[in-house]
């Protein structure tokens, strides 16, 4: 087979998992579909709930490499003017939900993987479609990981236009109450709890954190949920906000999440600190392999499963970001073949 075979292969599969609706924690049909091509090519692989893992050759002097993207899409949007789940090539592009995110990056790896276990490469290689990426699900990548050997570095086929995101932001969500003390509004009585949320998010607006990030940037946070009061005539003694954080990697989550209880009156709780930000050191051969091929190390503000691997890992995938989670999304044809034989140049260590 050439490369436009294994591209022809990986559109007709991406064409039969975007008419398998796929929605987080609803994969089961998908990996079945997924699963079923991969057996049919002759290859082995374990299913842990709706993950598919396909490992390579093992060579205990080798580093291993971890290929990631996946299998799960978020609900269509009310806008599409396109059905989501009806394949349709035109001009070029494959219309579909989850054809860019990440469609188009789960059937290009799994091909350069194909490809790449034929060939002698500096990693043993493993191979993994994984569920709930989109919420960021326990039972997604964090449940595989803790059954797979040591990885040493992933590349996750997330939507970059083929250009290596080596760092990313994390996410953590603060649910934050002020606190105030009830009474008539048409008296002089009570404390406002809104006036109070309002300090803290006047505050919250005008800090900057010391800390940026060459890639990055600065660390952001959002107020973008805010709830108060009973009725027009009482003082509400109770206002939640919620705050969405975006972290670099000069910062923990529990450190940014400290600076913020230490200076604002309201309540704080987290979410979650397990969603942190992620980056690869600039000097990896991986990244420096990506600079010999002409590719620029960028930046990524949004969240993948990079934030759940304890290892070094990279964005690098087919397709655009700005298409992800939009209406009548799409994935170039060309975008698919371009990635396949891009993987296979990056990691094979025949040029």
């Amino acid at each position: 087979m050439n490369y436009n075979d294994y591209r022809d292969e990986a559109v007709e599969l991406l064409k039969q998992l975007i008419s398998t609706p796929s929605i987080s924690r609803d994969e089961e049909a998908a990996a079945t579909v997924f699963a079923h091509f991969i057996e049919e090519k002759g290859l082995k692989y374990e299913r842990i709930k709706n993950n598919i893992i396909v490992s390579g050759r093992a060579d205990s002097t080798k580093p291993t490499l971890l290929l990631n993207a996946h299998i799960d899409t978020v609900k269509p949007v009310s806008s599409y003017t396109r059905d989501p789940y009806t394949p349709q090539v035109e001009d070029g592009r494959l219309y579909g939900l989850g054809s860019n995110d990440c469609g188009g990056g789960l059937v290009s790896l799994l091909q350069a993987f194909r490809i790449l276990s034929k060939k002698d490469t500096p990693y043993n290689i493993i191979y993994v479609a994984s569920a709930e990426e989109e919420v960021s699900g326990r039972d997604g990548i964090e449940l595989v990981l803790p059954r797979l050997p040591h990885i040493d570095v992933a590349i996750v086929g997330e939507p970059t236009g083929m250009q290596p995101a080596t760092a990313e932001k994390g996410l953590m969500v603060v649910d934050a109450t002020a606190h105030g003390r009830s009474g008539h509004a048409a008296r002089n009585e009570g404390l406002n709890a809104i006036y109070e949320a309002m300090d803290d998010i006047a505050w919250l607006r005008s800090y900057r954190f010391e800390r940026e990030s060459e890639l990055l940037g600065a660390v952001k946070t959002t107020v973008t949920v805010i709830n108060a009061g009973t009725q027009h005539n009482v003082i509400p003694d109770e206002c939640r906000f919620t705050i969405d954080i975006r972290t670099n990697e000069c910062y923990t989550n529990e450190e940014v999440f400290s600076i913020l209880d230490a200076q604002m009156k309201s309540e704080l709780r987290a979410r979650s600190f397990r969603l942190s930000s992620s980056h690869i050191d600039a000097n990896h051969p991986l990244v420096q392999r990506c600079r010999a091929m002409g590719m620029q190390p960028f930046g990524s503000p949004t969240l993948s499963d990079q934030a759940l691997m304890p290892f070094p890992s990279l964005k690098l995938g087919p397709g655009q970001s700005a298409r992800s989670h939009s209406a009548d999304e799409y994935i170039e044809i060309d975008e698919i073949g371009q990635a396949i034989s891009t993987y296979v140049k990056l990691i094979s260590i025949e040029n």
